[in-house]
């Protein structure tokens, strides 16, 4: 199979071979009479057209070899655009030739694909012809074709082919359709490596050019929503060694590679098919959606993967299947990738000349600045080399990576790592060196698992492997999202890094061994996919790896119990009260003193950014340290020796009267503002906020007042409410915030003792970050004041368009009503499908249901919220009687569901 076709000198109908299994369900030969009997008929092109589309799809159901069918279309087309270039009377034009590029070039076109063409003349051509040839790329379009084409003269070709390596690549791979041959034999001659674009400089360009693609894709292959052809181990990388192959070797196929010893035989074939099902998996996605479309999208990810034959299993979705063995095979393609282009560097920038080896130790030496074996026997005469070679990357900065003939060497005897290997001392004391390594953890563990060294040594990690979750909250691979965790715990030791998350890097100075962080981020999720509770299970693998590899039994422990309650700060912190010092007292005993606590901020931290980029902002980032801090200070103070209301509160009142004294505020008539305060409001605000409330409160000439503070101490943009208390207050603020395109995260609601309303409400902009700017602010405080001066006025429906990715999942709602009060209030959670305006449709619905929401938790996890309010009914009583528990739930599943 041709992967980058030569330009060569071909015949005047270079076709593409029709295959068997297209041509008779096709029925060529009725079309191809037909076709000549009207060359110019739209109708008769438009229907063979849908007849070979309807052939292609048949076949490919059928399971017909996809390779023939891609070559099966371009052979069809081949035939139909001959038969119109003559019918046109373009044969008998001098000089002028139609020629395939691209794609379209090598023979290759999927159902959406684009019909790549160009015009090639030599010496110019008539205004007649070039009136016959608008004709003929008209009719292109009518009959149904998408068509790209330019028209070129030789000079043109050359001028743009020395400027622009695309065009150029294109050239390359230019094959003649019809007409005249000899502007395509010149065009051959120039466009040799002789005179445009050496071997050498077309492969450092076409470097750069893959290098600058991957960092569009942020350098991984692992995002849930790949694109097919782009993305890191894509179609673009197998074409770019096609490419290259033909320029330097003047090569027509890849298995050429082979004969000149660059991949052996069982690496051809991997790569053959690797790109035989990405060109599957691409065939079915056009199919599906009746168009070019490259992009793995969950719109389409569910379908594909029962077009392609998945199944759901019991803990394994038919989609999840399918995703794993995309990522698991275009794993595969990078590496053999890396391997390539290694052989490719030492041929063409190296000067491909042997030189003297640097010798590290008695099994390993350095060549052209690559790691390399001193014999292919290294490996079968001393295992443990198969991980001394991470090792030896990690204590050797210089090195650039692993030689491509010593990469083959140890995926080949990766089968020696078995049980026996694992329990070796030798092997055990190699792994947790390279944890233990000041420098190039992250980046040894990542190679470790490209070659696969990382799978055979942890099994349980090999399930993992291109395991995706079919959520919205994670945006990577597991095993990808696990490699992200440890970078991100990585980069706290970084002292030139320290300024991303000060705290954080101030914490982990005061972790005595940072290698069992970096352990419990290695098993926090390697559990995900086995049934059962995966926290549960990976600290029950952690604890017996910690022990088998010589940690103490307290070291042991410790990491397996963060791996167990990885998630509990992250549902503490976003889900519960933190203001309430219970809240706090429960937490800090479940994780009992300050050096587990340090551990487990950083790795809740670390997962977090490392789960989806977008997750992460300064609100979450205040959010935990706050909870950490609290939790610190009652570590300190002894969990049996609590403070009492009282004792918080005064704090609190101390804290802010300072600030207030320092404003040149009256203390006095600041007290006296506060007599109206419960003492609820200053357990769940802070001094700061107190203070900025009591200014505020003490200025304001008429109500409603609203203030907004650009970014807080929360990190996030605070709005400040004081009114006369009203039943639609809620609906109305969190429905007008929410058309602002505001993100709500947090609302405390408090109502004074003379009846007004002290509510707070901490958003975000859409992006996750705080408001921005002295227009948008103001626009917040004018809208919000206009609409709670007519607190009776209803609010109005939320209109915004629910985003492409949120259609494409069913949460179910969940509603339930917590056992014990809060503040002598009733704690109401919801799950339910995230979407725009969720927030205002339930606090509408508790109000037409005579509910007064005093505090809400705002969470969302991808497409899921978690939102928890403590309510009460209007007269400021918890919600305990069943039946209006049950009626409040009916109607909320009627408004959401």
């Amino acid at each position: 199979m041709a992967i980058a076709s030569p330009l060569l000198h071909r015949a005047r109908h270079d076709w593409v071979a029709l295959p068997d299994a297209v041509a008779h369900p096709l029925d060529w030969g009725y079309h191809d009479q037909r076709l000549r009997q009207h060359p110019t008929d739209v109708d008769v092109y438009s229907d063979c057209l849908e007849a070979t589309r309807r052939t292609l799809e048949a076949g490919f159901r059928s399971g017909v070899s996809v390779v023939e069918l891609v070559h099966g279309r371009a052979a069809v087309i081949d035939r139909l655009l001959t038969h119109a270039w003559q019918g046109f009377g373009l044969e008998d034009v001098p000089e002028l030739a139609l020629v395939a590029v691209g794609g379209y070039g090598r023979g290759e076109l999927h159902p959406g694909s684009d019909v790549d063409l160009m015009l090639l003349h030599g010496a110019g051509f008539s205004d007649e012809a070039g009136e016959r040839i608008g004709q003929f790329l008209t009719f292109l379009w009518d009959i149904g074709l998408e068509v790209g084409h330019s028209v070129r003269g030789l000079d043109d070709c050359m001028r743009e082919a020395e400027r622009d390596i695309t065009v150029a690549t294109n050239l390359m791979e230019a094959r003649l359709l019809a007409g005249d041959a000899d502007p395509m034999g010149r065009l051959a001659g120039a466009m040799s490596p002789e005179h445009v674009w050496g071997s050498q400089a077309f492969f450092t360009a076409k470097l750069a050019e893959q290098d600058a693609r991957h960092h569009r894709f942020g350098d991984t292959a692992y995002r849930l929503e790949p694109n097919l052809k782009e993305s890191p181990g894509g179609l673009r990388d197998i074409q770019m060694i096609g490419w290259v192959t033909h320029r330097h070797f003047g090569a027509g196929s890849l298995h050429e590679l082979v004969e000149h010893e660059f991949l052996n035989e069982t690496e051809y074939r991997d790569l053959i098919d690797g790109q035989t099902f990405l060109w599957r998996v691409r065939f079915a996605l056009h199919t599906l959606t009746g168009r070019k479309e490259d992009r793995l999208l969950f719109d389409h990810q569910r379908a594909l993967a029962g077009l392609l034959g998945f199944s759901d299993q019991r803990h394994n979705l038919a989609v999840e299947q399918f995703m794993q063995q995309y990522f698991r095979t275009v794993m595969e393609l990078q590496r053999l990738n890396e391997i390539l282009l290694q052989h490719f560097k030492e041929a063409m920038l190296s000067g491909g000349g042997d030189v003297s080896p640097a010798p590290i130790n008695r099994r390993f030496q350095a060549r052209h600045g690559y790691l390399e074996t001193v014999d292919p026997g290294v490996f079968a005469r001393h295992p443990p080399a198969l991980l001394e070679v991470f090792l030896l990357l990690e204590q050797h900065p210089e090195l650039q990576g692993v030689r491509a003939s010593t990469i083959r060497q140890i995926r080949t005897h990766r089968y020696l790592i078995d049980e026996k290997f694992r329990a070796s001392s030798a092997c055990r004391s190699l792994f947790m060196d390279i944890l233990r390594q000041p420098r190039g953890v992250t980046h040894q563990l990542r190679r470790m698992n490209r070659y696969g060294i990382l799978a055979a040594y942890l099994p349980a990690f090999g399930m993992i492997v291109g395991r995706m979750q079919y959520d919205l909250f994670h945006a990577f691979t597991v095993d990808e999202h696990t490699l992200f965790v440890i970078r991100n715990l990585r980069r706290f030791a970084v002292p030139e890094l320290a300024h991303e998350l000060p705290h954080c890097s101030h914490v982990f100075k005061s972790i005595p061994k940072p290698e069992l962080l970096y352990l419990a981020g290695l098993f926090h999720d390697i559990a995900k996919g086995r049934g059962g509770d995966h926290s549960e299970l990976g600290a029950e693998d952690a604890r017996q790896f910690c022990l088998d590899h010589g940690l103490p039994q307290y070291d042991a422990n410790l990491v397996s119990w963060l791996v167990r309650a990885h998630l509990l700060m992250s549902l503490t912190a976003q889900r519960r009260d933190i203001s309430d010092p219970g809240v706090v007292r429960e937490f800090a005993a479940q994780v009992g003193n300050s050096m587990r606590l340090d551990y487990l901020y950083l790795l809740t931290v670390a997962d977090i950014r490392g789960t989806n980029p977008d997750l992460w902002n300064s609100w979450k980032d205040s959010l935990l340290a706050t909870l950490y801090g609290a939790t610190q200070r009652m570590l300190r103070r002894g969990l049996d020796n609590p403070p009492d209301q009282e004792e918080l509160v005064g704090e609190v009142q101390i804290q802010a009267l300072e600030l207030l004294r320092a404003e040149g505020m009256d203390t006095t008539a600041c007290k006296k503002v506060w007599a109206e305060f419960e003492a609820e409001y200053f357990l769940r605000h802070s001094a700061d906020e107190v203070a900025w409330h009591t200014r505020a409160v003490m200025e304001a000439d008429t109500l409603p007042l609203v203030k907004v503070r650009q970014e807080t101490a929360r990190g996030s943009t605070e709005i400040f409410v004081f009114t006369e208390d009203h039943p639609h207050l809620f609906a109305l603020t969190t429905t007008a915030l929410t058309q602002m395109g505001l993100d709500i995260v947090d609302a405390r609601i408090i109502t004074t003792r003379s009846g007004k309303t002290l509510d707070t409400y901490l958003v975000l902009e859409d992006a996750g970050q705080p408001v921005e700017g002295a227009p948008r602010i103001d626009e917040i405080a004018n809208v919000l004041s206009e609409r709670l001066a007519n607190p009776d006025r209803p609010p109005t429906a939320v209109v915004r368009t629910t985003p492409r990715r949120l259609k494409h999942f069913d949460v179910p709602t969940r509603i339930e009503f917590g056992e014990k009060l809060y503040f002598n209030r009733t704690v109401l959670a919801i799950t339910t499908g995230d979407r725009p305006g969720l927030l205002s449709r339930i606090g509408t619905t508790l109000t037409r249901c005579g509910i007064k929401v005093h505090n809400a938790k705002i969470a969302t996890a991808g497409e899921q919220a978690d939102d928890v309010f403590y309510v009460t009914d209007l007269q400021d009583r918890p919600i305990t009687d069943k039946a209006q528990q049950a009626e409040i739930e009916r109607a909320l599943r009627e408004a959401l569901d």
